[in-house]
């Protein structure tokens, strides 16, 4: 059966190629009457638009890309990625785009924003300077960053990842903990992007420790670490396997404080009774574990949400306020405890 074109719907409508393009693509452009017209027999004959020859017309997508920093396999290992994911989400529908990821191609994410079809992006962790952001300006593409660092004349959306560093650190010594560890997210260069929140949280890391009068880079016991439960578990076991036993691990997020629990719980230590752990996210996984993950409550969803608004608003040429910081709340859950003076340790 042969495909149905306008060329077939200007024939029997009577109309022009030019009312029936309006009639799918510009419907103010014609009458009501015409377009009812030519709508109802595009039904009868089984027109189908082509998505593709619409987006040329139109000189759009019709879709918004989230620029991964990790292949897709690697980066959801981290249930918070799903979260904003979500977010962006509810955004696409309620406006009419559908949602591309945007992974990097031969290990490059320059070459992911290289050959991204969409109207605008979505990132993570970007900072002015960098050659992504570069790249992107000069395909006059707009963009939003989630994560990512102030300054550079784009729309940011995060939460003050210094000062809810600083909360779990202070509350882990007001807990009397004196040997600390801490599991990071990996330095990697495909990962640059974490490179701000990893900056920010050692700030406020650093700042607890001071305001106790306590020197952090010669105290804390610090492991890098992917973030995934595979990376959380291997981390620790690297702090046992050197027989260095922290009484409180404070992770990067919450999957790498899952796979802490994980061996910690395979090598019976007991938590929280000898060891303390803290996570960051608090993605659904922290209030099933057993027992319950202390953790910072961060909005993944609404960060995904705002950063999908911002972005529709830059797409359709409206200006956007610059700077959205989200609240964080530390979450004291059943992970974290008053250091036991007499605590055996393993």
């Amino acid at each position: 059966m042969p495909r149905v074109t306008i060329n077939d719907i200007a024939r029997i409508s009577g109309y022009s190629k030019t009312s029936v393009s309006f009639a799918f693509n510009d419907p103010g452009r014609i009458s009501e009457k015409a377009r009812t017209r030519i709508l109802a027999i595009a039904e009868d004959l089984g027109y189908i638009p082509d998505p593709l020859a619409r987006n040329l017309s139109l000189r759009r997508h019709g879709s918004i890309g989230l620029l991964l920093p990790e292949v897709i396999p690697l980066a959801f290992l981290n249930s918070h990625l799903s979260q904003i994911v979500q977010g962006i989400g509810e955004i696409c529908e309620r406006n009419g785009h559908s949602l591309t990821l945007i992974p990097p191609l031969r290990e490059s994410v320059q070459e992911g924003v290289r050959s991204a079809a969409v109207d605008g992006l979505i990132t993570i962790g970007l900072e002015p300077g960098m050659e992504t952001v570069e790249l992107i300006r000069q395909r006059h593409m707009p963009f939003v960053t989630i994560d990512g660092r102030g300054g550079g004349g784009f729309p940011v959306v995060g939460i003050d990842d210094c000062a809810a560093a600083r909360e779990v650190m202070e509350y882990v010594l007001s807990c009397g903990h004196r040997d600390v560890a801490v599991i990071a997210f990996a330095d990697e260069p495909q990962l640059a992007s974490r490179s701000h929140v990893k900056t920010q949280r050692f700030t406020g890391y650093r700042a607890a420790f001071e305001s106790h009068d306590r020197r952090f880079t010669a105290e804390v016991m610090v492991e890098n670490a992917e973030s995934s439960i595979e990376g959380g578990l291997a981390a620790t076991r690297r702090l046992w396997d050197a027989d260095r036993h922290p009484t409180a691990i404070v992770a990067m997020s919450d999957v790498i404080a899952l796979g802490v629990l994980q061996h910690l719980e395979e090598i019976g230590v007991a938590v929280p009774d000898e060891v303390s752990v803290i996570g960051f996210d608090d993605i659904p996984e922290a209030r099933i574990v057993r027992p319950q993950l202390t953790t910072v409550s961060q909005p993944g969803y609404e960060k995904g949400r705002r950063a999908g608004e911002l972005l529709v608003n830059l797409i359709a040429g409206t200006a956007v306020k610059l700077h959205h910081v989200l609240p964080a709340t530390l979450v004291k859950r059943a992970t974290c405890a008053v250091m036991r003076t007499s605590a055996t340790r393993s």
